[in-house]
């Protein structure tokens, strides 16, 4: 299968995270079977420059110590107490940065990642389920079954990969849509003073047919 080589995710993150967007995630399962989704929303985090960032200022922990690495492996850390958050890292190795994948959709059969987030079948799920079903990244890294195990996966592997279409990742393309790119502050980092106002969130929104 087709993926995206280590060297996309050696640019500037903020363009990278606005790139992302459209492309898929597969997740090869360990007991076997792939859970394919559509990436729909990222943020872009800087250590050099940017307060809301974990290794900001460069500061190297056994917790940001996977934003150094080599672009292209899977950050993976806790929240908390209780959900996992999924990004990718970026830029040279060295330089802490990452991008955060905020939300994603579905493609192909819903019901594998269903079952992981709600032990039952997308059919049996509320409207408001379906509605925000993976428009969040504990959610998604719960359908997805990633927890911090994964944490420095590499993403050019065959475990865990990004395609730019969905016929890399073994499926058919979904129905086009027209979608327009949605650019603003990011969510939930109101300890970070002047990087509060970084318009470093991207997320897809689709476009009324007139």
């Amino acid at each position: 299968m087709a993926r995206l080589p280590r060297e996309f995710y050696l640019g500037d993150t903020v363009e990278i995270a606005r790139q992302l967007l459209g492309k898929y995630i597969v997740r090869r399962l360990p007991q076997g079977g792939d859970l394919v989704c559509r990436i729909t929303e990222t943020e872009a985090y800087v250590g050099r420059c940017d307060k809301a960032c974990h290794a900001y200022g460069y500061r190297r922990t056994s917790r940001t110590e996977t934003l150094f690495a080599p672009p292209g492996h899977a950050y993976i850390y806790l929240i908390y107490g209780m959900y996992h958050c999924l990004n990718f890292v970026t830029e040279p190795e060295g330089e802490p940065a990452a991008v955060l994948i905020r939300g994603a959709e579905p493609v192909g059969d819903p019901d594998p990642i269903s079952l992981l987030r709600f032990s039952r079948p997308f059919a049996q799920l509320t409207p408001y389920q379906r509605r925000h079903f993976l428009d969040g990244p504990g959610k998604l890294c719960k359908g997805l079954s990633l927890t911090k195990a994964e944490n420095g996966m590499d993403l050019t592997g065959d475990t865990l990969f990004v395609c730019d279409r969905a016929e890399d990742g073994g499926l058919p393309s979904p129905p086009a849509v027209s979608e327009r790119i949605c650019v603003g502050p990011r969510i939930g980092i109101d300890y970070a003073q002047e990087a509060v106002e970084f318009p470093w969130r991207f997320w897809l929104e689709k476009e009324d047919k007139k």
